[in-house]
């Protein structure tokens, strides 16, 4: 806004500046044509002139004031340092008469009588009045600062109206957002904002397409076991094939708790309306006690080691978001890793750093991009299902809603390296 208004701001005074400085001009040229046309001013100059060169310096004075008098005219003799501007000096020094209109818009003419002196009185009928001329250039003079505004407003309107059209088109489901706003517009900032905010629009969108696909699809295989199941439990010949049944009709419906759990998680995190709870947390404890209940829960064979930074012991986040993002990370790793496990966290030039390495197989560098979208699984180990490919998913949304980002790359334990960064002040 600022910028704006100090563009149009400074577009209008230079334009005044100019436009009058142009108007000064013609109307100086014109009413020096005007004046110098006047015979009679030109030989009533050259007798004054004449008769005061006959008296002394002195006596100019009085002889200035006495023909005054008998003619009636004003008439006055000035000190050459009193009159101003360079052009009106340049005239009385080549001995020419110059011209110059005073502030009650009168006319007089001036004549150097000598070094010190300059003779001054009003012309004839010198009072001015407008003519064609002057009305015209009045007129010019408007036209001119109009037609800058409208030169600096037409693109303004133009890019409005695209992006209105573009808008419009958006908000009648066509989900592509096209406004071609070049990046020396006005309004470019405002287009990149819609723009961000239609793409965000659109990957909720198609977020939202996606949890109701797998979710259907997720659903569909426990439903459908649950049914053999129960077909299997009312055909049971004895209590033992009835407790078989019933107990992989519970391992089905946790399994569907399960996934209604993780896709609420991961549907809470893509509202816009997420209040975080940031709150200062100590890392140097907090973090290898996560790291020391999930080891619980791995494979035997499978260690984890913390490396925090000493001074971590005031960070700044939502503990609930972090915890569940470094959770997700570790079991990931967990079902991967061969032995290792690495977490380590340090906070460097303002802001925080979380890795988690591991020396599993690792993840190709084609697929890193993708490995965050929701429902998105690489493999499937052995043939067998493990989670809803939301867990890294809900990783990213913790970490853009702390202002931050997470990237994958290669470990130096040979598997894959989690990357976890936010600001200090989220």
């Amino acid at each position: 806004m600022a910028r704006h208004f100090l563009g149009l701001y400074l577009l209008i005074v230079v334009t005044l500046a100019c436009v009058s400085w142009g108007q000064d001009r013609l109307l100086q040229m014109y009413n020096k044509s005007d004046a110098a046309d006047d015979k009679s001013v030109a030989v009533a100059t050259a007798l004054l002139s004449d008769r005061l060169h006959d008296a002394a310096p002195s006596e100019w004075h009085r002889i200035v004031a006495g023909i005054a008098a008998r003619t009636r005219l004003d008439m006055e003799l000035f000190a050459t340092g009193d009159i101003a501007g360079e052009e009106t000096l340049r005239k009385l020094q080549r001995g020419e008469t110059a011209y110059m209109v005073a502030t009650g818009g009168a006319s007089w003419a001036l004549h150097r009588l000598s070094d010190d002196y300059v003779l001054a009185f009003k012309t004839p009928g010198a009072s001015v009045r407008r003519g064609p001329l002057d009305w015209s250039l009045t007129m010019l003079f408007y036209a001119l600062i109009a037609l800058v505004i409208m030169i600096w407003i037409w693109p303004l309107t133009r890019d409005l109206r695209t992006l209105e059209q573009a808008a419009a088109r958006f908000g009648n489901r066509n989900w592509a957002f096209e406004a071609p706003i070049k990046p020396h517009s006005q309004i470019y900032p405002l287009a990149q904002t819609f723009r961000r905010m239609a793409a965000r629009i659109d990957g909720l969108i198609a977020s939202h397409k996606d949890m109701s696909n797998a979710v259907s699809h997720e659903i569909r295989t426990p439903l459908s076991r649950m049914q053999f199941e129960i077909e299997l439990a009312q055909q049971a010949a004895s209590a033992a094939e009835m407790r078989s049944s019933l107990a992989h009709i519970k391992t089905d419906i946790a399994a569907i708790n399960e996934l209604v759990s993780a896709t609420l998680s991961y549907a809470i995190l893509e509202r816009a309306d997420v209040a975080l709870n940031i709150e200062t947390h100590n890392f140097t404890t907090l973090i290898p006690a996560i790291a020391e209940a999930v080891r619980s829960d791995a494979r035997p064979e499978i260690s984890i080691t913390s490396q925090v930074q000493p001074q971590a012991t005031g960070i700044r986040c939502d503990m609930h978001l972090m915890e569940t993002a470094l959770r997700n990370l570790l079991y990931n790793a967990t079902r991967y890793a061969r032995q290792a496990i690495g977490v380590t966290f340090a906070t460097v030039a303002g802001v925080n750093h979380l890795y988690v390495d591991d020396d599993g197989p690792g993840i190709p560098e084609a697929d890193r991009s993708r490995v965050f979208d929701s429902f998105v699984q690489l493999e499937r180990s052995a043939g067998r299902k493990v989670g809803f490919g939301l867990g890294l998913a809900i990783v990213r949304r913790a970490l853009e809603w702390h202002g931050g980002e997470v990237s994958v790359t290669t470990s130096p334990l040979g598997g894959a390296r989690f990357h976890l960064s936010w600001p200090q002040t989220p």
